[in-house]
């Protein structure tokens, strides 16, 4: 698919340019007055404040604690200040942020490495090691995001760089040569392809980022055409793992590092190569690949999750709208500028990604609200087994699939609600990142227990990890009157759960309510878990969720309600303080609820 492109290169690959140079003053210029104040804004603030001071012993506490959070603050930080001063003159013009814009470059370029304390390893999965080593750098996520951010700042600022001394340019292209592009043609990283492994999201990630480096510098042609060749390779591995569908198994977040990031590696590469990607975006996969987020979108900022995203996410940005552009999908584009418009910061002061920042600047500002079709139509992913239907009042969401999917959470066959843009029955999501996240002791995370899903348990038994724990005879049926899907869930546990058969059916009755039918045939008792975000009172075999609706049972014992506190920093994001497991016995055999 990609690989093939190779072959037809030009001679000459050109230089990408991310956005306007400094010297196009009319470009800069047009931005909003309310984004150019925001920007400023904020650049003024980081004046005032100090750099921040990153120690050997602020990276080893990964390694001494799996603490991850306290070392990426100070990471980060540097990043978003220098975007935010590199935006402020290339907005302004005076000279004012330069003197800070050089302190902050040679900062990250004096750092001893440039990956995560969590991503310092060789090896997928490999040993963590709790220092790096500037001498064998480990290219992850943030080692490129990194180079791509410095190559960003000489293709933009170069000039006004060269004016304080040549060698702020020569120490960045040193600094990412060294670190990115040299290790990214001598070493292989699992993330790059290796015949049948799957990839996920750092695939795409890493590479629109190498690219970026490569063609956002000076570099010459030789070096250019050896990493488009590696990195087309690397393109072809990551879309072998998408079903044809375009369905993200990794869940809404991660299509914005996923799918999303394919797309800034094929801008990038249509740039240096004019016209290189014409075919791939006609293609019907791609196209499907990118009208993803618009699928899984509910209501506001609430979008369908599973695996580790989150529920409430933030607005889209230019970067949906401009694949929605280039794949010739109109409704994507729409609903990405519409998206866009309701955010309170669309200058993105969190984003770390500069590239992001300057198309939200010299494009976003020129969006405007489109006309759109208020209504969504139902989908199903065979390729990952989600299920999406909706009415004028419920959205609803099953996923089938396997628990060997990338960011897997045990949860073949749980289902989300939403009733009138509510949350009534939720995923949960993730917590904070830490050492035990991506580790073999994941599934002791309560978050990634399918008994914190809306699933069963056997005899207090859970579902399993691992891609043999799946879905089997998935039936799905779209009316005008209704839609359901059918689905077996034993096979999601393991033998010890003794289940043999499990089928779980939801409708959504248009215009009326949901049905959900769960029966079993199983040696231990089964015990149904629905988690929700409203506080239920429980009136015999009456659930009343509250502001919401009701949940009436047939076939179930007695209810229990456990209260959870959420005090973590990302499920806050989206949930209250308190949500709550309903715990629900089969009394026999079959189980069903009537959601209203």
């Amino acid at each position: 698919m990609f690989s093939e492109i190779a072959e037809d290169l030009p001679p000459v690959l050109a230089d990408f340019v991310p956005g306007a140079p400094f010297s196009d003053r009319l470009a800069w210029e047009a931005v909003s007055a309310d984004m150019r104040t925001a920007v400023i804004g904020d650049a003024e603030a980081a004046l005032g404040q100090a750099w921040s001071v990153i120690k050997a012993s602020d990276y080893r506490e990964y390694a001494l604690n799996g603490n991850r959070s306290c070392f990426e603050a100070l990471y980060f930080s540097r990043r978003r200040r220098l975007n935010d001063l590199v935006l402020a003159e290339m907005l302004e013009g005076r000279g004012r942020f330069i003197d800070a814009i050089v302190d902050g470059v040679f900062l990250v370029c004096e750092e001893s490495g440039w990956q995560l304390p969590a991503h310092n390893a060789y090896e997928r999965g490999g040993q963590r090691f709790a220092l790096p080593d500037a001498e064998q750098p480990v290219i992850d996520l943030f080692a490129a995001e990194t180079g791509a951010l410095l190559a960003t700042i000489v293709a933009l600022l170069g000039d006004r760089l060269n004016e304080v001394s040549p060698l702020v340019g020569a120490r960045i292209e040193q600094e990412v040569r060294s670190r990115l592009l040299t290790p990214y043609l001598t070493r292989h990283f699992w993330w790059m392809g290796n015949g049948a492994e799957r990839m996920n999201n750092w695939t795409a990630w890493i590479t629109q980022n190498v690219l970026l480096s490569t063609f956002g510098l000076k570099t010459d042609q030789g070096l250019r055409r050896k990493i488009t060749e590696k990195a087309l390779s690397s393109l072809d591995a990551f879309v072998k793992d998408y079903a044809p569908d375009g369905g993200c198994e990794e869940g809404v977040v991660y299509y914005r590092h996923a799918a999303l990031c394919m797309a800034g590696a094929m801008a990038i590469l249509d740039q240096a190569a004019p016209g290189c990607m014409a075919r791939l975006w006609r293609a019907p996969k791609i196209r499907s690949m990118a009208e993803y987020i618009s699928h899984m979108h509910v209501a506001g900022r609430q979008y369908f999750n599973f695996s580790d995203s989150a529920a409430v996410i933030e607005p889209c940005t230019v970067r949906e709208y401009l694949f929605g552009k280039a794949v010739g999908s109109d409704a994507l584009a729409r609903f990405a500028a519409n998206d866009r418009l309701s955010s309170k910061k669309p200058h993105l002061p969190d984003e770390w990604n500069l590239w992001y920042r300057v198309q939200e600047l010299l494009v976003g500002s020129d969006l405007v609200a489109a006309p759109v079709d208020a209504s969504k139509t139902d989908i199903f992913y065979p390729g990952i087994g989600l299920f999406v239907a909706r009415d004028d009042h419920y959205a609803l969401a099953v996923k089938g699939g396997n628990n060997g999917e990338s960011h897997n959470h045990n949860d073949v066959g749980s289902l989300t609600l939403y009733k009138d843009g509510k949350p009534f029955l939720i995923d949960i999501g993730v917590e904070t990142y830490t050492s035990k996240t991506f580790s073999p002791r994941r599934y002791e995370i309560w978050t990634m227990q399918s008994a914190f899903h809306n699933l069963p348990t056997f005899g207090g038994v859970m579902q399993s990890d691992g891609a043999d724990f799946a879905a089997r005879d998935v039936d799905v049926e779209f009316n005008e009157g209704s839609a359901r899907i059918s689905l077996d869930l034993a096979s999601a546990y393991s033998a010890v759960a003794k289940v043999r058969t499990y089928r779980r059916t939801v409708t959504l009755l248009r215009g009326q309510h949901v049905e959900v039918s769960d029966s079993h045939d199983g040696d231990l008792p089964a015990v149904l878990s629905l988690m929700t975000c409203a506080k239920p009172a429980v009136d015999g075999q009456n659930l009343h969720l509250e502001g919401l609706g009701r949940i009436e049972l047939d076939g179930g014992g007695e209810i229990e309600v456990d209260t959870i506190d959420i005090d973590d920093a990302r499920l806050r994001l989206s949930w209250p303080s308190k949500i709550y497991r309903l715990r629900i016995p089969f009394a026999g055999t079959r189980l069903n609820l009537r959601i209203v």
